[in-house]
């Protein structure tokens, strides 16, 4: 058995599946302020009738970390960082305060200029005075050499409760995003941390031994016990919980919009040729570049429970969620509220109904409509802002390079031939968008839980960034930690042999079944070093991956329903 869990903003759902088969599922709706007893009452429900130990793994997709970075409840951070000669340092400021220190490392690893321990000295003081737990510390090639974030790292770990080093996040050369993605990285801790406790004391408390594993914004997964270390990774959890519950259901080789709208937020996806696009350098989230690779997913503030009020006689729907709809006692109407006000969500309490109308009935004074017009209003206003930020979208993918998980599209248009939609509003909303974009669209009948049947059905992925200088006889991998010599003579082949060899143990270390991982050199590169007129060796770059995608395909549940 395999479970999966999906954390949004307003539910925790939860299914199991067996042999290609859903045979249970929940939908439950959680407090933050009380994770621990909301998730080990989900695990309760879910798994009171079935064998425990039978469980092969949990697949778990949250917000934790990306709503700590949107809601600003990050942990303090303080950022050493060595930017080397030639580079402006104030852009690069992040955290709560940051030291640049002197000292430097060539592109090629060379150590130009050792550091100042008087700086770290100083560093310490000062995030000490600031009551700072957190560090970050990034070095301009570090990828290349380590060595100085090595060195400030056991200078100061006596003194902090984490420390990230940004060579162990990412062995891409971007230094901007490597000095974003350490910070991001410190700042989440915390949260995680919290987070992660709770997970454990919850599968302590039901009993349950078998292990646990976080959903990667790629939408691969990471086993948890590592995710403490690098949080950063579980940015954008949730979209890529959405992008893999649709890969399980819907299969396409055209142009796509895929569409998760829940609760709170709207997920939007597309797809070229029936392949998701990618984010090529890295999530950018807020006003952070970043070096985490992601599936290419926007969020608006759109969902069943958004706040809806008048404003100068217009109509405005979110982008916030005040609480629960108004008919089970939140505090503003919601398109919730519509639905079930028009019938379109079946209710067995009629005082839920009457709370629906009213709420409902609330925003027409002035406006000389009826309820039910209004209603209707909302939901058409509902899709025409949806169509209205796809619009958007698909003019600024299609103004540039379009990339894929697989490759580079050149001169590549994105146009949508259909449209395929799963979350709790799916089925009702899924007729008004199809009119509204004049494009067929499709929901599958499990369409209020596929985020977790995509957690649970999600296979554990990883890359590595692979670089070889014959001229010095140096081979490193910076996220493995690993540095070893070569032969001057070592070919680009060579270098692609090791980096499938190594990828291959790696899957074991994250938890992956070796009978279904897959590798893929997805860049590799191999330039001569000429140093006055003779070549002294080659520079050769490798990226490869353990391909995200999914364990298996539904053997049940995966039916298009047209709208």
């Amino acid at each position: 058995m395999i479970v999966g869990l999906d954390m949004g903003g307003t539910h925790i759902d939860a299914v199991i599946i067996k042999d290609g088969k859903i045979i249970n599922n929940i939908k439950r709706a959680y407090d933050s302020n009380n994770l621990f007893q909301d998730l080990w009452g989900s695990l309760q429900s879910l798994l009171n009738d079935y064998d425990k130990s039978q469980i092969k793994r949990i697949n778990l997709s949250t917000t934790i970390s990306t709503n700590a970075i949107v809601e600003d409840k990050t942990s303090s951070v303080g950022m050493i960082i060595q930017s080397g000669p030639g580079l402006c340092n104030d852009f690069l400021a992040c955290g709560d305060e940051n030291v640049f220190v002197s000292g430097s490392i060539d592109h090629r690893g060379n150590v130009v200029q050792e550091l100042d321990i008087s700086e770290l000295k100083k560093a310490v003081i000062l995030f000490k005075d600031k009551n700072i737990n957190n560090c970050a510390i990034v070095t301009k090639f570090s990828t290349r050499n380590p060595k100085h974030e090595i060195e400030i790292k056991k200078f100061i770990e006596d003194d902090f409760s984490f420390i990230t080093m940004g060579h162990s996040l990412s062995g891409k050369l971007n230094f901007p995003r490597r000095v974003f993605t350490a910070y991001l990285n410190a700042a989440v801790y915390d949260s995680f941390k919290n987070f992660a406790i709770n997970i454990k004391k919850s599968l302590e408390k039901e009993g349950i031994s078998a292990p646990v594993f976080i959903l990667k914004a790629d939408g691969g997964t990471i086993n948890l016990s590592t995710t403490e270390n690098i949080p950063v990774e579980t940015i954008l959890s949730g979209p890529a919980a959405s992008f893999m519950g649709m890969n399980a259901f819907f299969s396409t080789d055209e142009d796509a919009i895929l569409l998760d709208i829940g609760g709170t937020t709207t997920d939007i996806f597309f797809l070229a040729d029936g392949i998701p696009l990618f984010e090529s350098q890295g999530i950018q989230i807020n006003h952070y570049k970043t070096l985490v690779r992601s599936i290419f997913s926007v969020s608006m503030g759109l969902g069943g429970d958004s706040s809806i009020r008048i404003k100068d006689g217009q109509l405005k729907i979110g982008p916030k969620r005040e609480g629960p709809p108004y008919a089970f006692g939140g505090p503003m109407p919601t398109p919730t509220d519509a639905m079930i006000t028009l019938g379109l969500i079946h209710v067995e309490d009629e005082e839920i109904f009457k709370k629906a109308k009213k709420s409902i009935e609330s925003l027409t004074n002035g406006l000389n409509q009826s309820v039910e017009d209004m209603a209707i209003t909302i939901l058409n206003t509902m899709a025409h802002m949806i169509k209205n930020r796809i619009d958007e979208l698909l003019g600024e993918i299609n103004s540039k390079p379009v990339y894929t998980v697989r490759e580079l599209l050149y001169g590549k248009t994105i146009t949508p031939k259909s449209i395929q939609i799963i979350g709790g509003p799916a089925k009702v909303l899924s007729k008004i968008l199809e009119k509204r974009f004049n494009l067929p669209c499709y929901y599958p009948k499990n369409h209020h839980i596929a985020n977790a049947i995509g957690a649970a059905l999600a296979k554990p992925t990883t890359e590595i960034n692979m670089l070889v200088d014959t001229s010095k006889r140096v081979l490193s991998v910076p996220e493995l930690g690993l540095y070893e010599r070569v032969d001057k003579n070592y070919t680009l082949d060579d270098a692609k042999k090791r980096a499938l060899s190594l990828l291959e143990k790696e899957a074991l270390n994250i938890g992956s079944d070796k009978d279904i991982v897959e590798t893929e050199i997805v860049e590799e590169s191999s330039f001569n070093m000429v140093r006055g007129f003779y070549t002294t060796g080659k520079n050769i770059r490798i990226k490869a991956q353990i391909k995200p995608g999914l364990s298996y395909k539904l053997k049940d549940g995966a039916i298009d329903v047209k709208s």
